[in-house]
């Protein structure tokens, strides 16, 4: 069932299904620039959080909630804020139906939130699904997207295919071995996938000891030589 739209201007009623080609796109020049020219443009993403390690493995999702609640914090936040207990986020205990089950009952409740519009842009765009989610409709959902995920065409490196992507810039810690990216580009894979740097543990000193667990892993490092080090004695920082 598609939720419909009604657009009110000045002096007309308009009514529109809520995902469709459309989308987000009210004016005329806005569609012409954006079926004409930017639907036809590649994706080039300068940050994003993929785990390289599926990417170099051409990682097979086995269930809509691994790809879509696995890490997403966003959803988490929406699900623990709607009541949802946290073994349905994050915990070990419960099953990834039970999970989706979850998401499926907040859905509702993201209406005028964008993790409402993502998620139906996704189910879309992704797996051809026009359907609103809701717990109506989760269960049939689930199991159709849960069918394609099985399909090699919706391994890692098939959804940035779909997707037309020509780069992706993966989150990296300065330590990182960077053995995937490597791996990746030795495979022939056509679409480049190169690290950034996210030196997140270098600045958490909020816990010392894992600041200095840290501090001691990155100088006993293989890649020492290409970073520059600041040694903290005595609070006071000193270039070795």
């Amino acid at each position: 069932m598609q939720k419909v739209i009604i657009l009110y201007t000045k002096n007309t009623v308009t009514m529109k299904n809520f995902m469709d080609e459309n989308f987000l796109l009210q004016t005329e020049t806005a569609q012409k620039l954006y079926h004409e020219h930017a639907a036809k443009m590649p994706i080039i993403d300068y940050h994003c959080h993929l785990i390289p390690q599926m990417v170099a493995d051409d990682y097979k999702f086995k269930s809509l909630t691994e790809i879509w609640l696995g890490g997403d914090h966003y959803k988490w936040r929406a699900m623990r804020t709607n009541g949802v207990d946290e073994r349905y986020c994050t915990g070990k205990d419960t099953t990834d139906w039970e999970k989706f089950e979850k998401w499926a009952e907040t859905v509702p409740y993201t209406f005028r939130n964008p993790l409402y519009h993502w998620t139906h842009l996704e189910l879309k765009t992704a797996f051809g699904i026009d359907k609103i989610l809701s717990p109506k409709t989760a269960r049939e959902i689930y199991d159709e997207c849960n069918e394609k995920l099985a399909q090699p065409e919706y391994s890692a490196r098939g959804m940035m295919r779909r997707y037309h992507v020509e780069v992706v810039c993966t989150t990296d810690d300065p330590i990182d071995s960077l053995e995937y990216h490597i791996q990746t580009r030795e495979s022939g894979f056509e679409i480049k996938m190169l690290p950034t740097w996210r030196p997140d543990k270098a600045m958490a000193v909020e816990v010392p000891a894992d600041f200095r667990a840290y501090v001691e892993k990155t100088v006993c490092s293989k890649r020492r030589d290409n970073l520059q080090f600041r040694r903290y004695d005595c609070g006071s920082p000193q270039t070795s």
